[in-house]
Formats: structure tokens, sequence, C-alpha cells
């Protein structure tokens, strides 16, 4: 077992990742710790008020938010949901937060059994749970302990196998004029050819181009192209074809035009799990966190993805390619979905508020900051940076409106008293 903890300062984001898991069908809710009903008892907006109400006890707390997978061996396919709670309510109590509210999904979008935790560190009576070195100290000591207890496969002395897979192949980046063209240029091939999948030209240029390398049919019009012939080129530091093409025909293995199809139709449109891996990755990376598109490539790589742009003349992204090191599959952006496409992935690195920008006559409220005010739990007031003005307006409205029905559930000791409106001409002595 693997746990993988981290914390942030969006309550809010992390439900709602989870929660979107559940209505796309690839996860299920199967639990709670310290809520006062079961879990099929619980309306979404039940289960966000739980862990708001006892946040708001510490505003002083700004990452009060804790979100947790544990991951499994992938040969753990017979895990019941059962038995993931029992790991789940044993894990937490291990390392401190056995008495905080929590919910847990079982997500069914990866190559492996994996649960997601959502929790936070503000106790019942307002004080803070210390989270320092928790990783390294309560969560691998509960780890080990949690192993043997339900019999599972142990995460310790994997790590060194699992650094090795998720490396590029051991190739060297051709460098023209520092080695012969074709000698180096037929290593890489030897190497990425029989190692990558991938569906299109463009995906196995995503690859080729980590080594300099780049298969070129050359334009519509041009001669090769219009024969189905390929040549390969060596490109330089910034990405540009230099010194003098060799064609596919030359090389010993024969990498044409025609070969590469072939490996085209065997790779197909490539395991959903595999798909699944990459958009996991982006989706995490992105939550609660307002990073650039060099940062989200930089985490990423920790993942053992490289994100490859094609970019314009002008310097514009058009398209992305995700090179997974670990699977070995190779996507266009496009393939995984229109949200991780080359520009809804640029949209999603924008700021938040570059997602509130717009007129503010568009609404009834003067400003964003009388916006903010009008919310009393800032931690509603996180949006998705995946949505659009509208979109993060309706959010809005939906959590002002949710949270005005929430005092209906409160009993009436802890109602706010209403003041009577005085009517026109009427005294106080009255």
């Amino acid at each position: 077992m693997v746990a993988i903890i981290k914390t942030g300062n969006s309550l809010y984001n992390i439900f709602n990742y989870n929660e979107n898991k559940v209505k796309q069908g690839v996860a299920e809710c199967i639990g709670e710790g310290n809520y006062p009903l079961e879990i099929d008892k619980m309306s979404i907006t039940m289960k966000l008020s739980r862990l708001l109400k006892q946040n708001a006890l510490n505003e002083n707390v700004k990452r009060n938010s804790v979100h947790i997978s544990l991951n499994f061996d992938p040969s753990e396919t017979l895990l019941t949901n059962e038995k993931l709670m029992q790991i789940a309510d044993a894990y937490m109590q291990k390392i401190g937060f056995g008495e905080q509210p929590y919910l847990v999904y079982r997500h069914h979008d990866a190559g492996h059994p994996h649960i997601h935790l959502v929790s936070i560190k503000v106790k019942q009576d307002g004080s803070r749970i210390d989270m320092h070195n928790i990783g390294r100290n309560q969560s691998e000591i509960a780890r080990k302990e949690i192993e043997k207890m339900f019999s599972l496969v142990a995460a310790q002395g994997r790590k060194n196998n699992i650094d090795k897979v998720i490396k590029p192949i051991n190739v060297q980046k051709v460098s023209y004029g520092k080695m012969q063209s074709k000698k180096a240029i037929a290593a890489v091939l030897n190497g990425v050819l029989r190692t990558y999948k991938y569906s299109s030209l463009s995906e196995l240029n995503a690859v080729l181009q980590l080594y300099n390398v780049f298969a070129d049919r050359g334009s519509e019009d041009s001669r090769i192209f219009k024969a189905e012939g390929l040549v390969y080129r060596i490109l330089d530091s910034d990405g540009k074809p230099i010194g003098v093409p060799i064609k596919a025909s030359d090389f010993y293995n024969k990498p044409t035009l025609k070969f590469l199809e072939q490996k085209f139709i065997s790779a197909g449109s490539g395991s959903v799990s595999m798909k699944n891996r990459i958009k996991n990755a982006v989706d995490l990376a992105l939550l609660n966190k307002s990073i650039s598109f060099s940062e989200l490539g930089k985490l990423l790589e920790k993942e053992g993805i490289n994100i490859i742009s094609r970019k314009s003349a002008a310097g514009m992204i058009y398209g992305i390619t995700y090179v997974d090191h670990t699977t070995k599959y190779v996507f266009n952006g496009s393939v995984l979905g229109r949200q991780y496409s080359a520009k809804a992935v640029q949209e999603r690195c924008n700021l938040m508020d570059k997602t509130l920008q717009g007129s503010d006559k568009d609404i009834n409220i003067k400003s964003k900051a009388e916006l903010k005010r009008s919310i009393s739990n800032k931690d509603l007031f996180e949006i998705s940076k995946t949505d659009g003005f509208d979109t993060a307006l309706a959010k809005v409205l939906d959590v002002l409106t949710r949270m005005e029905s929430a005092q209906a559930d409160l009993p009436n000791q802890l109602k706010a008293k209403r003041r009577k409106k005085k009517r026109k001409g009427q005294s106080d002595n009255q």
C-alpha cells in the first residue's frame, strides 16, 4: 500500500474533484467517518456542510483541507468496499485523524485499486492538527502495520523498481556534428519504436523529439509526401531541423511509413486505464493550485509524464501530446478529452482572478470584494480554474442558496434572531 497525503486551502475543490468523479461514473462514495448519518442517507450538501462547519471554528488555519489517497497493488483486485472502509478507518486512527469527519471515495479510473479520503485539519475544539512530517512518521508506521493487519502487498522495497520504470529509455540525445548522424538516429529509433505505443505520426514524433529526432513526411505538395515516403531529421536545441535528412528505407530496420502505420493500428486507442493515469495526474496537479503551463509540465515530469507542445510560427501552442514513461503510452491531448487539449489545459492553468474577469455590471453586486463578503465561509468561494465566468458565477449563486437552505436544518436555539422590521410611522415604544 502506498499513501499520498496532500493539504490545500480549498475544501470545496477537493470535495468537488471527488464528487465529479462520482457523477462521471468512475468513482463511488463508499463511506464516512464521524458523520451523524450513514453515507447513503446524506445529500451532497450535507456531506460538504459537516466539513465546512467544523473548519469555520478556526479561520486562522489557511491550508485546512486534507486529501489522502491509499493505493494498492494491481494484483489486489478482490478488495471489497467493506474491507477498504476498514483499512481507511484504521489508517485515519493511526495518523491521528480518527476523531475527524472524513469521506471515503473508491475510484475506478486507474490500473490499480485505490481510495481517496477527504478530511479537515481543524478539530472539534477549534485547534489545529499538526501535520509536519506526518507522511514520514505517522503515515509510514500506519502503512506497515495495515499491510500486516490486512495481508496487503508491501510497498517497501518497490520504490527503486518504480523509479527505473518511470524514466525515459536509456538513449543518448542526438547532437548534430558530435556523432555520426545515421548511427545516432538509428539508436533512437531502435529504442523508441519497439518500446512506446502510439497511434499517429504526431504521437511518435512527441517521443522522438525528446531525443532531437523528427520523422518528416514533408509538405502535402512535396514529392516525398505524394509518394508516401518518410525521412528522419536531427533537430537542434530550438527544435528546428538541421543537417541532411535520411530516408527511412536507408536504415537497417526499415522504419518506413508503411511499417509505422502497422504499429499505429496495433497501438490502437490505448487502454482506458492508461489514459486515466495521465488524466488523473493532470487533474491532481491542477487541484488547489494556480500554476503556469510550464509549472504543470514540471509537476507531471515527477510522475514520469512529459508534455510535448506543438507551436505555430508565432510561438502559440496549438497542440500538446502526453508521453507517459511509466506505461510507455503516448496520447495527443484531444484523444484524452476536451479538458486535456492544448487550449483547455492552458485555460485551466490561468489564475482564478482571470476566471472572474468580466464586467461587474453583469451582476447585481458592485464588486468581487463585496461578493466575497457575501459568503460567510471563504472555502465556498474557491472556484475551479476550468470554469468560465458564467459557470463560476452560477457556482457562487448555488453556494449562496445552499447556505440559506442550510439554516433550515439548524435547531431553533442556534438560529440567528431576526430583527423585526419597524413599520413606517411606528415608534419603538409601541
